[in-house]
């Protein structure tokens, strides 16, 4: 059941926004480092965006806390409304991200992370409970974390790309 209100939001919202993709791994890393890129999921979330917004930075980093609010911070300073990370959401030694950013969020966006969940349940079943997806503001700058693997980003790309403009309207309000 689709919102009238919602849907006219939509209609008001913006059509440019400004997107950065950040991945992190420390394979992907090396990878790069070596020359040859196989980051499929950060890939997938460049493709997928550019089909509607604009992709204006895309980095591979490692999983380190110092480089990742680096990038965020640059990201944030060339005026992009939404950054979206891959990697480094599991429970594992390395795994940074959601500690990193967490932090930083003014206001959550809750439902992202729910929703995300629910599906992967529906998909995978009760090993869904360790996504530790993530979404929230962070000044007029929106940040969705996701995990790496590239059918996570095909669910959470799926989930939000209808809404960015949407979402940049609320933020800016």
């Amino acid at each position: 059941m689709k919102s009238e209100t919602m849907e006219e939001h939509k209609k008001k919202s913006p059509i440019k926004v400004n997107c950065g993709v950040i991945t992190l791994s420390d394979t992907k890393y090396k990878d790069k480092q070596n020359g040859v890129n196989t980051d499929l999921s950060g890939e997938i979330i460049v493709e997928e965006l550019k089909k509607k917004y604009t992709v204006k930075s895309y980095e591979i980093i490692p999983d380190e806390k110092k480089q990742l609010l680096k990038i965020i911070e640059k990201m944030k300073a060339e005026n992009i409304d939404v950054i979206l990370t891959t990697g480094g959401t599991g429970i594992g030694s390395r795994d940074i991200t959601i500690e990193t950013v967490k932090p930083l969020f003014e206001k959550k966006i809750n439902g992202f992370g729910e929703i995300f969940r629910l599906k992967s349940y529906e998909k995978l079943g009760s090993g869904a409970m360790l996504s530790r997806a993530v979404a929230g503001t962070y000044g007029k700058t929106i940040i969705f974390s996701m995990p790496g693997s590239p059918n996570a980003v095909k669910l959470g790309i799926s989930l939000i790309i209808d809404e960015l403009g949407h979402l940049k309207k609320h933020l800016n309000e």
